[in-house]
């Protein structure tokens, strides 16, 4: 069987991957000069499952109107004139409920532990590396109100089989060192002890190394134009540079820029682009740098360690397509690493990134079958895209190649939406 891949993110390569070794013909197209130049080229290096949770959520809406007016803010919406962006938005809030959330978060949560589970195989499989950690994220909370509230965190992680600990500043201290030296910005943590770290572009690179290995072709800087069907069937992909490329099967792995292409062929997906912002900085000092994943409640960003290198990432800004990286886009991540770790990094030597995570106003990925019988889904992960990444790439793969995958993929697919 010949699958044509349509995204080379850490989405379309793992997908790649795993039809690879099931001894598919793989075909790869990207309009980027290689893998992961995209979303999964800068992102904060969480895998996170025990933070597997949807943006909708009990109380957002109140919590995303104060974020609006905090100095450093952790949300920004700019108001387009744009009705897929306030369609979006007006769904998102629908699933703000007690009940929309535990639905969505069981989904999520079923692909991010089946992730979990895989990606260890897929590690020993490969023999790829990219600054793997497996410590934990460290949830930290500067108030005595921020610990209180997680209990209800903790009461969810308990029942969705996630494991974590409480912990005091002590506790804190003792998993994060460097933390000793502002010991007095926080009063506990939550940490999560089943999370990984990893840098999602080695990752990615790598996979996409050992792929080609198996015999897959890649295809880079190949914007493709349209997608042609016929009846119940996608018949080609129009590229600019090669012409048309045919398959037996074709998955879409093209994360926010999958609706443009799919709209034309009457998939209308409710994925939206979120921006999100990140820094990654030389560790000057190991004994003052981070060992794992901070994430600052407060303002919601994410210090993770990688190797020699410190990622700091965060924000979300609903603004559309734009990728632009203006001068004070990183404010808010420069200033919580160096507030939490002032000795860790050499911050005049950090490196500004931005990029478009593909939001599904529910926060479930939308995997698997479509309208067309060869055309298949694995797109919206938001910000799990990496976490996700090796569970739903092995599940629409086996779907793909006509096996029963080893998740439900009910409530994961784009019928939920009527699509």
């Amino acid at each position: 069987m010949k699958v044509v891949v349509m995204g080379a993110g850490v989405i379309g390569v793992t997908t790649a991957y795993y039809l690879a070794r099931q001894g598919a013909e793989v075909v790869v197209l990207d309009r980027q000069p290689g893998p992961g130049m995209e979303t999964s080229y800068a992102n904060a290096g969480e895998l996170s499952y025990g933070m597997t949770s949807p943006w909708a959520a009990p109380g957002i809406p109140m919590k995303a109107l104060k974020w609006l007016f905090m100095k450093r803010r952790p949300l920004f919406i700019w108001p387009l004139i744009s009705p897929r962006m306030w369609r979006w938005g007006a769904e998102m809030l629908t699933n703000c409920t007690e009940d929309a959330y535990r639905r969505n978060k069981s989904r999520m949560v079923r692909v991010s532990n089946y992730s979990r589970d895989v990606l260890p195989e897929l590690i020993a499989d490969t023999g790829i590396e990219f600054d793997l950690r497996e410590k934990g994220t460290l949830q930290l909370f500067r108030t005595e109100k921020q610990l209180k509230a997680s209990k209800a965190d903790q009461e969810v992680l308990a029942e969705f089989d996630s494991p974590f600990e409480v912990l005091d500043r002590e506790g804190c201290i003792a998993a994060e060192p460097a933390l000793a030296l502002v010991r007095d910005k926080f009063v506990g943590g939550l940490r999560l002890t089943a999370d990984r770290t990893g840098d999602c572009r080695m990752f990615t690179v790598a996979l996409a190394d050992k792929t080609a290995e198996l015999g897959a072709r890649f295809h880079y800087g190949q914007k493709i134009r349209l997608i042609q069907v016929k009846g119940d069937r996608v018949i080609g992909v129009m590229t600019e540079a090669l012409g048309r490329v045919e398959g037996d099967a074709y998955v879409s792995a093209l994360g926010s820029f999958g609706p443009k292409l799919l709209g034309p062929i009457d998939i209308r997906l409710p994925v939206y682009p979120v921006k999100g912002y990140s820094v990654t900085l030389p560790v000057t000092d190991d004994r003052f740098a981070p060992q794992s994943t901070i994430m600052d409640e407060t303002h919601k960003v994410a210090i993770t360690r990688l190797g020699d290198r410190i990622r700091v990432a965060g924000t979300a800004e609903i603004a559309g397509y734009s990728n632009r990286l203006g001068p004070h886009a990183t404010a808010t991540v420069r200033h919580v690493v160096g507030d939490l770790f002032p000795k860790g990094g050499d911050l005049s030597r950090a490196e500004g990134w931005t990029g478009l995570r593909p939001m599904t106003p529910d926060g479930t990925p939308i995997l698997g079958p479509t309208r067309y019988r060869n055309l298949f889904l694995n797109t919206g992960h938001g910000t799990l895209g990496w976490t996700m990444a090796a569970g739903s790439g092995r599940a629409v793969a086996d779907l793909v190649m006509g096996r029963k995958p080893e998740i439900d993929f009910d409530g994961l697919t784009a019928a939920r939406y009527g699509i």
